[in-house]
């Protein structure tokens, strides 16, 4: 007996697929569209787009392609408290949030998760690529466009009640698909970049929200260098953009290595001095399986480097070392691990050395 389905369809090829694969293994099946702006024509358009009125439209003609029920939801209001809120939040602390992994955790499995379970429907299916067995998160047939990580800081809870069926196919193979069912997404590019920046300008966008504050930029000695206008407008592993007055004594780059939100001030020093071996972190989630079998590894940021690792529980937290230096690790990002293939748990960074 088939599943009653609720498809998250944000307008773009994946999930598309993901909810005709769906409907046609003969589950019922209803689409749903996320409105996530109350103003979206302030969110991106056409190749850099997501969650704007164009995507809807696009979603509800993959819908009727696909023979399926569809509706809009208005996520607006909760969006703008747990993701574009948080991520200013975070960055006037001093922090280096990831919006799309947030908006996983509070919008896609936690608001229309409960609602979903609310109105009768088994579970929730995205067009994520991914891989999900059992309950089990690993990664992605299609390496270059894994999501595991951004899937991270699900609960098993939650993973119980959700489907990635793209999991074992390659994008390629998704827009292939998508060009034989007749859905006109299957060329759509994919979106880029935080949706709810429109000019892709993330510094004026944190600028206008938490306004101008002239601060130091300082050595590691502690000499001034330069200044700025705002902490927030920095990241750890920062090189461009810093506008230092005097340069290097070695002539060399640059980077960000710390950013104190409380005195205003932002460190620079070589790239050397991002390198850490050790990290620390808050709220671990385990989401993996009881006795994992694999190589542990972690990944500490959207498609970046996997590092070889092991970790230890604390009653604060996490702490990872790696087998090997990573650069520029950010308070704030989300620290993956993985037996293997296999997700096995997540955490948010606090801390490195």
């Amino acid at each position: 007996m088939g599943l009653r389905v609720l498809a998250a369809m944000s307008g773009g090829v994946d999930s598309a697929v993901a909810a005709a694969r769906i409907a046609e293994a003969g589950h019922d099946v209803t689409g749903v569209h996320l409105a996530l702006s109350a103003n979206p024509q302030s969110f991106r358009t056409g190749a850099r787009g997501c969650c704007t009125i164009e995507d809807s439209r696009d979603a509800r003609r993959a819908a009727d392609v696909i023979g399926i029920p569809f509706y809009i939801w208005d996520m607006a209001e909760r969006f703008q408290r747990d993701v574009v809120d948080d991520f200013v939040a975070e960055y006037a602390a001093g922090r280096t949030p990831n919006p799309c992994l947030r908006c996983n955790e509070k919008i896609k499995f936690s608001a229309v998760l409960d609602r979903a379970l609310a109105l009768g429907f088994d579970a929730v299916a995205t067009g994520h690529h991914a891989r999900l067995a059992g309950g089990v998160l690993s990664r992605s047939a299609d390496e270059g466009k894994d999501q595991s990580y951004v899937l991270g800081v699900l609960t098993r809870e939650q993973l119980g009640h959700a489907i990635f069926p793209l999991g074992d196919s390659t994008k390629a193979e998704v827009r292939e698909e998508a060009a034989r069912r007749g859905l006109t997404v299957a060329d759509k590019p994919d979106s880029h970049d935080i949706c709810f920046i429109a000019d892709g300008d993330t510094r004026g966008f944190l600028a206008d929200r938490l306004g101008a504050a002239e601060g130091p930029i300082v050595d590691q000695g502690g000499e001034v260098v330069g200044s700025h206008q705002g902490a927030h407008g920095f990241t750890v592993g920062q090189r461009k953009g810093l506008r230092i007055d005097r340069p290097a004594a070695d002539g060399r780059p640059r980077y960000v290595l710390s950013i104190e939100p409380v005195s205003n001030t932002v460190t620079v020093g070589p790239r050397a001095a991002l390198e850490v071996t050790s990290i620390t972190c808050g709220r671990p989630v385990w989401n993996g399986p009881p006795e994992p079998r694999g190589e542990l590894s972690v990944q500490l940021r959207a498609h970046g480097e996997v590092y070889g690792c092991s970790y230890e529980e604390s009653a604060d937290g996490l702490r990872v070392t790696l087998d090997r230096p990573a650069m520029g690790v950010a308070a704030g990002q989300a620290a993956v691990l993985y037996a293997g293939e296999t997700v096995i748990g997540s955490a948010t960074i606090t801390a490195s050395a």
